[in-house]
């Protein structure tokens, strides 16, 4: 039977079942129940692949679930603090190739990262920035009815010195933008480390949530092997 929720797997988790073909993975994760796929790395394959994918999902009645919007910014460059305008173009590029690439593989969210922090800045004025440069990229999205959703990183254990690690700090990112094409991606890994709280930061953020990504603590392993109350 199929899952109630969708659940959505990555590409690899299923490797040594289903071999290193995308379309096989594709088939073996909806033979498990599975109704959903999300690809981190969707804008970095080939149009070839993208296609190879929507076809495959489409004959299997499977949702697309998030892939990185702006891989450079994911991995602390192009911050959204500074306010460059060079940072600036380089995100509204990448969202422009998003869009592209959400039209081909019916795609509705695309997280993004909003990068590192800047130690000669204050942080009032670092938010100012992100808020600036995401109301230019929901002008982008919002026609398609698309969404981004912007991942709080934790600092400890995975990303030291980005600028986004909090849910609270989403929120008032996502509250000070006011537009349905920017919204938060709580990935409860990332914040049982940060911050834990887990069900509070949930409720209070709930209007600005549009996905969860789960694993447990430590390790990002499967729910139910750490601390995590799943």
């Amino acid at each position: 039977e199929r899952f109630q929720l969708a659940y959505a797997p990555h590409f690899g988790m299923f490797r040594h079942h289903a071999g290193d073909d995308l379309v096989d993975q594709i088939h073996f994760i909806a033979d498990e129940g599975f109704h959903a796929l999300e690809d981190n790395s969707m804008t970095r394959r080939s149009v070839a692949d993208q296609e190879r994918i929507a076809e495959a999902m489409t004959s299997r009645s499977m949702a697309m679930g998030v892939f990185v919007a702006n891989f450079g910014t994911a991995f602390g460059k192009r911050s959204f603090t500074s306010g460059a305008a060079e940072h600036v173009q380089s995100f509204l590029a990448d969202l422009e190739v998003s869009v592209e690439v959400a039209q081909r593989v019916n795609a509705t969210w695309m997280t993004v990262v909003p990068g590192d922090l800047d130690p000669k800045l204050q942080p009032e004025f670092q938010t100012a920035n992100a808020i600036d440069m995401l109301r230019q990229g929901a002008e982008i999205f919002e026609p398609h009815g698309l969404v981004m959703v912007l991942e709080p990183l934790n600092p400890w254990a995975n990303h030291p010195g980005m600028f986004l690690s909090r849910i609270p700090h989403a929120y008032e990112l996502c509250r000070a933008v006011n537009s349905p094409a920017v919204k938060i991606l709580d990935d409860l890994y990332h914040q049982q480390i940060s911050e834990g709280n887990l069900i509070p930061n949930m409720d209070k953020a709930w209007d600005e949530i549009a996905y969860f990504q789960i694993g447990d603590n430590p390790g990002r392993n499967e729910p139910t092997t750490g601390e995590i109350n799943y």
